[in-house]
């Protein structure tokens, strides 16, 4: 995988997402990042799996990294997150943010799909991971593609 082959999104919609993702993690010290996939993928959530292993987002202090997952060539994505956020939230947590981000997609709409998805699960987060001051910024914000 390298970070910086094929974009997917103009400048200014990477730059939206990034913000995004920025405005969101103030709230939480859970990390959040999003891949894009130019493959053509059987299984969205494996391949998400693997991805977030190569980008070595298990590495945080509270293993509460979320991985955003677009297979544009699949025409398919998938959302994961760390072991321990899956230990405490509750059952629907993924599909929520998975439903909010579909209607925007269904629509065209996928800078703001995402940034909806980003905002959703930075919201959630929150609860389970509030931001301390002495938090820094665990993982990249930058987009990366493979």
């Amino acid at each position: 995988m390298r970070e910086g082959s094929v974009p997917f999104f103009s400048d200014e919609e990477e730059q939206r997402i990034v913000f995004a993702i920025q405005h969101a993690e103030r709230a939480t010290s859970g990390e959040i990042r999003v891949h894009v996939s130019h493959m053509e993928e059987q299984d969205s959530l494996e391949r998400t799996k693997e991805i977030f292993d190569e980008l070595r987002m298990y590495n945080t202090r509270e293993r509460n990294a979320v991985l955003i997952h677009l297979s544009v060539g699949s025409r398919k994505f998938a959302v994961y997150g760390d072991e321990g956020i899956n230990r405490v939230v509750e059952s629907d947590f993924w599909q929520c943010t998975c439903e909010i981000m579909e209607k925007h997609f269904a629509e065209g709409r996928m800078v703001e799909g995402i940034a909806a998805g980003v905002e959703n699960i930075g919201k959630r987060l929150k609860s389970y991971f509030p931001h301390a001051p002495e938090h820094t910024n665990e993982l990249k914000d930058d987009i990366t593609y493979d």
